[in-house]
């Protein structure tokens, strides 16, 4: 056994080779636990962490410990840190709420981390004798509310100085960690697509269905992002419509039969989706791999380099041609592609709806939750962190859909993690205060919360640029493209601070409005699918070549699926003639049109009776609205 493969099966590294370390120290990612108990890994974050985290999300009941078992190479009295981050200080100065201690040998050491503080941090758990040889450690959750461990050194040295964060923090995790001396596994394939949300799971089934050998990347264990079990929105638009009638019947094959969101976990069908992917011959799936760094020649990607969101193992992803399905555009940023944030003036495009003065804003993320109703009386601790709820502010309900949004005067990417941790605080807030403080209760006493997301549902963040960037004249007026591929249904659906939240809550809104301009069936110029500075880049998903108003139509998910079916077929042309996808436009589009109006998808003759659905999510005229 090698030095690497014996940390990716212990989760434990000897630190010697790290100048602040001893022979005796010991590192240990969180997210390596073998146990995890009732925590659950969090990797939404990577980008800006450099690593995943364990919380502790027990909706404010204390979830089963978190266990490893760890080698200390030497006896001798430890010192014992966690990294970990008092979640609620950006809201409120002292004490938080994820307070959680560290067992080893079985021994519970005497102080309490993850309350203190306002940043990540270092914090000291306690000191402990241990003889050397194999030890359980475990985390032991005090609250139920979201406290988190990042990783935990165990050091003989009193007077250690572990690095704080930024590049000294990387650096150390990756040499702890063995990466910058291992040898990253590496795979080629016709095509990469990252992320494994409806657009990414649409392009390479169809990108595979055209011959091609596809790598699919998702950093999650479950595929659907926004649709899967873990976020729980619907399916929205119509597919099948419009002047390529095929593109949308793919989706026939795992969509859901019941539409709604904030929904039990069977709603969403999450073991459809995962036959969809792993029956299709050409595409490979990499479950909880997380694209992290890309390299590039000229202007083009060569590879995408993925890490493991568990044991932190590197694989170097090549392809002539890749596709970010990301919804953040990641790929396309670490490949310097050109890209777009917020909202344009109204003079930029001629855009009626969009702002007089260009501004940051986005439409925000959403935690949906939901409670139950019990046999008898249930309590739920006290929960005030810096958002003061009364009998005048509070939200009379026992659930939260998709108007429960937070964000919209943030940067959806770079504080992506505190946008989710504001829309966790305001549900739990409000709960606390309907079930404690208000003064006519009886509705909520028998109540308890069932589920609350810890995944961020996102509407919007970084936005590529292609050749065309599609506005809302096109959509009002209806104009022509030749390169027509995908039709969107939906409105122009955009979400902004709800006036009357924002009345109560100023600067920490949580709720969202919009005002639906409904829409004539728009089909989406092709030329929007790829960028216009990085050759062999397509996107499919939310990402794409817009403005944000006409965000506001394309981003619902059939809309998204059809984008990447589109993009499949698309790649599948450029492996079959060596070309770039600008030339698919430029040489080859009659060929791409013909594969739009047959489609990707299998025959409905073929699906079995209970899979001959296609639930529209919203209609097109005076619809019963399930919104998004």
């Amino acid at each position: 056994m090698n030095f690497l493969n014996k940390y990716f099966t212990t989760g434990v590294l000897m630190l010697a080779a790290l100048p602040w370390a001893s022979a005796a120290d010991v590192w240990v990612e969180a997210e390596s636990f073998g146990n995890k108990g009732g925590w659950v890994l969090d990797q939404q974050f990577m980008d800006q962490m450099g690593s995943p985290y364990l919380m502790a999300h027990g909706m404010g009941v204390p979830v089963a410990d978190a266990d490893t078992e760890i080698s200390i190479p030497e006896s001798g009295r430890y010192t014992v840190y966690v990294r970990t981050f008092n979640w609620t200080s950006p809201w409120k100065q002292g004490e938080g709420p994820g307070r959680f201690k560290v067992k080893v040998g079985g021994k519970t050491l005497p102080a309490t981390v993850g309350a203190e503080g306002d940043r990540w941090e270092w914090q000291c758990a306690g000191r402990i004798s241990l003889k050397a040889g194999v030890h359980k450690l475990a985390l032991h959750d005090l609250t139920g509310f979201n406290g988190r461990c990042d990783a935990i050194v165990l050091t003989t040295d009193e007077d250690v100085r572990l690095p704080d964060g930024g590049d000294a923090l990387l650096a150390a995790r990756r040499a702890a960690l063995g990466l910058d001396k291992a040898v990253a596994g590496r795979a080629d394939y016709d095509l990469v697509v990252i992320g494994g949300g409806i657009a990414g799971m649409c392009a390479a089934v169809s990108a595979a269905r055209g011959g091609m050998n596809v790598a699919l990347v998702n950093d999650r264990p479950v595929l659907g992002g926004n649709n899967s079990s873990e976020v729980r929105v619907h399916l929205g638009g119509y597919a099948e419509v419009g002047p390529n009638k095929g593109l949308g019947r793919m989706i026939r094959e795992f969509g859901h039969s019941r539409a709604g969101n904030a929904k039990p976990a069977d709603f969403y069908e999450d073991a459809r989706k995962d036959s969809f992917i792993l029956n299709e011959p050409g595409v490979t799936l990499y479950p909880c791999y997380r694209a992290m760094s890309v390299t590039t020649e000229g202007n083009r990607i060569s590879t995408v380099t993925i890490q493991n969101i568990e044991n932190n193992s590197e694989i170097v992803l090549g392809a002539p041609l890749f596709s970010d399905c990301t919804g953040d555009g990641t790929i396309g940023f670490l490949a310097g592609a050109d890209y777009t944030q917020g909202r344009e003036s109204r003079c930029q495009y001629n855009e009626p709806l969009a702002p007089e003065v260009a501004d940051n804003m986005t439409m925000g993320a959403s935690i949906q939750w939901y409670t139950r109703k019990d046999r008898k009386p249930v309590r739920f601790p006290e929960f005030s962190y810096g958002l003061e709820f009364n009998d005048s502010n509070c939200e009379r309900v026992t659930m939260g859909e998709w108007k429960w949004e937070t964000g919209m005067n943030r940067d959806q990417v770079s504080e992506a993690e505190t946008v989710r941790d504001y829309g966790m605080m305001v549900i739990y807030s409000n709960w606390s205060y309907l079930k404690n403080h208000l003064a006519d209760n009886g509705k909520y006493r028998d109540r308890s919360l069932d589920w609350v997301a810890y995944i961020s549902g996102k509407r919007e963040s970084r936005r590529l640029l292609g050749d065309y960037i599609l506005k809302q004249d096109d959509i009002d007026k209806n104009v022509f493209h030749e390169d027509a591929s995908f039709t969107t249904t939906w409105s122009l659906d955009l979400h902004f601070p709800d006036p009357e939240n924002s009345r109560k809550f100023p600067g920490g809104e949580f709720k969202a409005a919009t005002n639906h301009v409904y829409i004539h069936p728009y089909a989406v110029p092709y030329r929007c699918l790829y960028s216009r500075n990085i050759d062999n880049l397509f996107m499919a998903g939310r990402n794409i070549s817009v403005t944000h108003v006409a965000l506001g139509t394309v981003r619902v998910m059939r809309t998204t699926g059809m984008m990447g079916e589109v993009v499949g077929m698309a790649a599948s042309l450029c492996r079959k003639y060596g070309v770039s996808p600008r030339e698919i436009y430029r040489s080859h589009l009659p060929e791409l049109r013909n594969m739009m109006q047959a489609g990707a998808g299998k025959p409905a003759a073929e699906l079995p009776d209970n899979q001959r659905f296609n639930l529209p999510g919203q209609l097109l005229e005076k619809p019963r609205m399930l919104k998004e």
